[in-house]
Parts: C-alpha cells; structure tokens; sequence
C-alpha cells in the first residue's frame, strides 16, 4: 500500500499541494485528475521522488520513503514525450535500463513482456519508424522489464486518438492486472480516468476535491466544482461526437 500522511509542497512562497491524505491499494490503478496547474503533476513528483515534500510522509509498504531517493525507491514512470532513445532501435531501447541491471529481467521475460504488448514485428525498427501507440508501447515495456514497485504514467493517452487510445488503455489494465501493479496516472481527461482507473482522485488548488470509485464520482459528485469539472468535459466530449456524426451525415446528404 502506498499511504500519503499531510503532505504540503510549495514554491517560492505558493503553496501547490495542501494536506495530501492518501491511500492506494496494491494493483489498484489510480488517477489522479484535475485542471492544469491544479498540483497533478507535482504530486506524481513527490511520488516518484523528483521533488521532496515540505511536510508530511510518503510510506509505501511500511516503509517511510520521504527522504529516499528517486533511485532507490523502485518506482518507474513513462513520461507524456515517451522519452525514447532516436539512436536506438525497438529493442535496444526496451532493454536499455538492464545494461546496468542485468539480473532483473531474463532474456525470457522482456520477450514475454514484448509479446504482452505486440512488438515483436518492430524489433529492429528505429524510434521515428513508428506510431504514436507503438512509441507508447515500447515506453512501456521499457518500464515494465525493470519490474517497477509501482508505475507512473503522465498523460499516457494524450498524444492518441481512437481506436490506439483504447487498445493502450486494455493495455494498462492488463499490465496492472497480470502483474498486480499499482498504476497512478496523471490525467485531465474525465473519460480516460473514469473508464480506466478503480479509484479517482480529483483535485483542485492544490487539494482533494474528491477521491472514489468512478460511479461514485459520477453518481454523487462531492461539491460543485467535481460536478461542473466531470460533467462540463463529458458533456465537450458528447458535444463533439454528435458535431462529427451531423457533419458526415450532413456530407452523405449533399452528395447523395
């Protein structure tokens, strides 16, 4: 378990995160939503230990890991630009973090772990060969062969569209589920945390707005502001699908 006791971050006098309390279960996926700027991303730092806390703890499993650094912490994170090696092909970059750890991952277990993800077929390709998704997969994989405490994912979905955006989310919940990991993910989608995720966590101005299951959320949002923030960017999103299925029927017409 992952436990966040009172924890306060600010800079140069702004306070950015204000008496965090928080609990997260082991293989639950976890996201952590909000607008931009409201302390989302400072949070996943404190995390994963990029930035230290002012006050309060970090335990993770019994273990006070406040004041432990990023490095021996044991959690792992695939960043919103992916973060890949150019001058790297597929492979060499899944397996670039065992050159210094080798007894991680067997030979065995990175190829079971790229068949997970279905990157056999883009062994030798460089980075600049592939997709988006594919790019997002071997971020991934790369990840997971370090064999991560817990990982972190800052807005994985971001850069995807369609149908790649949801094969990555059942991939996620694969990964998590098979391996049972504890997942946190940024996000400022409504629709990918509450479809994704076991737990939600909004904030807002640096603190919790709400923290539940997604129906909990949906059904019986805390304060005005959960309400205005998921339903407000629900109702964008339906707004543009019905715009996009008026057009192409608007086009059909025309031509017909």
């Amino acid at each position: 378990m992952l436990e966040l006791m009172n924890v306060k971050k600010s800079y140069d006098n702004v306070t950015i995160l204000n008496d965090i309390n928080l609990e997260i279960e082991d293989g639950e996926i976890v996201s952590i939503l909000g607008p931009s700027g409201c302390g989302k991303t400072t949070l996943l730092n404190l995390i994963l230990g990029i930035t230290d806390a002012d006050s309060g703890k970090i335990i993770f499993n019994g273990k006070d890991l406040t004041h432990v650094p990023m490095e021996k912490r044991g959690f792992n994170i695939v960043f919103q630009d992916y973060a890949l090696f150019p001058n790297l092909n597929v492979y060499q970059n899944i397996t670039y973090g065992l050159r210094n750890k080798p007894n991680i991952s067997t030979k065995n277990e990175v190829e079971d772990m790229i068949h997970l993800l279905g990157l056999e077929e883009h062994f030798h390709k460089r980075i600049d060969q592939l997709s988006g998704g594919q790019k997002q997969r071997v971020a991934l994989a790369r990840t997971m062969v370090m064999k991560p405490e817990i990982l972190l994912l800052d807005e994985p979905l971001s850069a995807l569209d369609g149908v790649i955006k949801e094969s990555i989310k059942d991939r996620i919940k694969t990964i998590a589920k098979e391996f049972h990991l504890t997942t946190i993910i940024v996000t400022h989608d409504p629709e990918e945390a509450l479809t994704l995720s076991d737990r939600v966590m909004i904030v807002n101005e640096g603190k919790i707005a709400q923290y539940g299951k997604p129906e909990e959320i949906i059904e019986t949002p805390k304060d005005s502001f959960v309400k205005k923030f998921i339903l407000n960017q629900l109702e964008i999103k339906k707004n543009n699908i019905y715009s996009l299925f008026a057009s192409e029927h608007q086009a059909k017409v025309q031509t017909a």
